[in-house]
């Protein structure tokens, strides 16, 4: 469906000076908040891109006091995202968006909760650390961990960049960033397991741990899922739609039986 074409002759409010107001300076002006509300998202997400590897820091070091820091930070990363969502909210109501424009407004709520649900978790990698403060990692452990910060990192980052450019090639590929994200997940535990059977970590650090390796796997699951958001806005694209027409298809096949 195209956006629909206004009239430039046609008059809308008058500003400050008197002077009229065209539609099209009016529809000019609305996508401008558009790109200025994508682009605050995009620093918002910026600011998680930056909290993972300070998160995984944190937990390699013990350091306590960055840890506070990242957790006391949370409140105004809350703040933030409550206030974006807001504004979304009033755009829908007081402009009533259709087509692309809509698409982008939608997109933008749902990327909003993705981004401060990512943040959360990287809070909760700093509350995962002072859990098992005093705790001697060995070295295969530690690397892993490392990998899975790095991993986690790259993948917010280029989702956030894919958003910030409506780059939806860019966006289809996150899905195969985060198989390796999994990958190094299910390595982890496994590594877990051993370092508990060799007696060089106790059964509360093992389960910390994996709850761990659970964040950064959901940190990976929320990129691919703003980069899901991306598509939709460029191409119309809704992920739902393939589960759908399985399930579509799962119920033709068993009434036919």
């Amino acid at each position: 469906m195209a956006d629909p074409q206004f009239d430039s002759s046609d008059l809308g409010p008058t500003v400050e000076s008197g002077e009229p107001v065209t539609k099209t300076e009016l529809r000019t002006s609305f996508h401008s908040q558009l790109d200025d509300l994508r682009d605050r998202i995009a620093s918002l997400a910026a600011l998680v891109t930056e909290n993972i590897p300070r998160a995984t820091e944190i937990l390699l070091s013990q350091d306590l006091e960055g840890a506070e820091y990242v957790i006391r930070a949370d409140d105004e990363m809350d703040s933030r995202a409550l206030l974006l969502e807001e504004e979304c909210y009033e755009v829908l109501a007081l402009q009533s968006p259709v087509a692309s424009d809509l698409r982008r407004v939608v997109a933008a709520l749902r990327i909003i909760a993705d981004v401060e649900r990512s943040a959360d978790l990287a809070v909760n990698i700093c509350k995962a650390a002072r859990r098992i403060y005093g705790q001697r990692l060995d070295p295969r452990l530690r690397g892993i961990i490392q990998k899975m910060g790095d991993q986690a990192q790259q993948l917010f980052k280029e989702a956030t960049e894919a958003y910030l450019n409506d780059d939806a090639i860019r966006a289809a590929a996150l899905a195969d960033m985060d198989g390796y994200l999994d990958l190094l997940q299910r390595e982890f535990v496994q590594a877990i397991f051993q370092s508990h059977s060799e007696s060089t970590i106790d059964l509360q650090v093992a389960v910390q741990l994996a709850v761990v390796a659970r964040f950064y796997e959901r940190i990976g699951d929320h990129a691919v899922n703003i980069g899901e958001r991306v598509r939709y806005v460029v191409t119309g694209w809704v992920p739902e739609k393939d589960g759908a027409a399985r399930y579509a298809e799962r119920q033709a096949a068993s009434d036919l039986e």
